[in-house]
């Protein structure tokens, strides 16, 4: 697997938790009554998601670029491991969560104002989705963490990109008001998020770690996050 299919492999099992937090955004966009251009308009929306989430790879990438470069890049990828652990832990200990405080993540922000004056001037679907790309969420920050890993902005940007073509397909399907899946099986995927969190942190810490195991902990050397 290649960091890019990682990418979208993650976009698509926390597509779960966009619709859960950007569904009623998306729903809440003025939009046209024809089919085809329903659906143009929603894939003009989840694309603009994906350009922010591009660009914002482009800049963690800028600052992982010059850590690689300073040979910091086992220290790197443990990091990252232990911030995904603990955001994983946060969601698995609802105490834990109060206590360090990640809800605070997604209070008000800038953002949310800027979307609701564009939604009120008929911005447009991509426009609203571009700037939905930069409001705070914890998903994005893993992916983020993870991005951080690959050896260059382009490649950090390309894994961002990816990562939300990964969400489009359950957030456009969600947004088209398909009766997608039943309460409990969103629930039993919501509730496996924290478990796969846990193993991306655990496998970046292993990475870092340079024990010499083939695909697990390969040595680290200039390239991309996979093998």
């Amino acid at each position: 697997m290649n960091h890019l299919q990682l990418a979208f492999i993650i976009g698509l099992l926390g597509s779960w938790h966009c619709v859960g937090m950007c569904g009623p955004l998306a729903f809440a966009i003025p939009s046209n009554t024809n089919k085809t251009a329903l659906i143009l308009e929603k894939l003009s929306y989840n694309l603009g998601r994906a350009i922010s989430y591009a660009f914002l790879g482009l800049l963690i990438g800028l600052l992982g670029k010059q850590l690689w470069i300073a040979g910091f890049q086992q220290s790197l990828s443990i990091i990252s491991g232990v911030l995904i652990l603990i955001a994983a832990l946060t969601q698995l200990i609802p105490r834990l969560n109060t206590k360090i405080g990640f809800n605070n993540l997604n209070s008000f922000n800038p953002v949310q104002s800027l979307i609701i004056k564009a939604i009120k001037f008929k911005s447009g679907h991509f426009i609203i989705g571009m700037l939905n790309g930069f409001l705070p969420c914890g998903f994005v920050y893993l992916a983020l963490a993870t991005a951080l890993n690959t050896s260059s902005a382009t490649q950090s940007s390309l894994f961002m990109f990816f990562f939300g073509l990964g969400t489009l397909p359950l957030m456009l399907i969600a947004t088209l008001g398909f009766d997608f899946a039943k309460p409990s099986l969103r629930k039993a995927i919501n509730n496996t998020l924290p478990w796969f969190m846990l193993l991306m942190g655990l496998w970046l810490i292993l990475r870092g770690a340079n024990l010499n195991i083939p695909f697990l902990s390969p040595v680290l050397s200039e390239g991309a996050i996979c093998h």
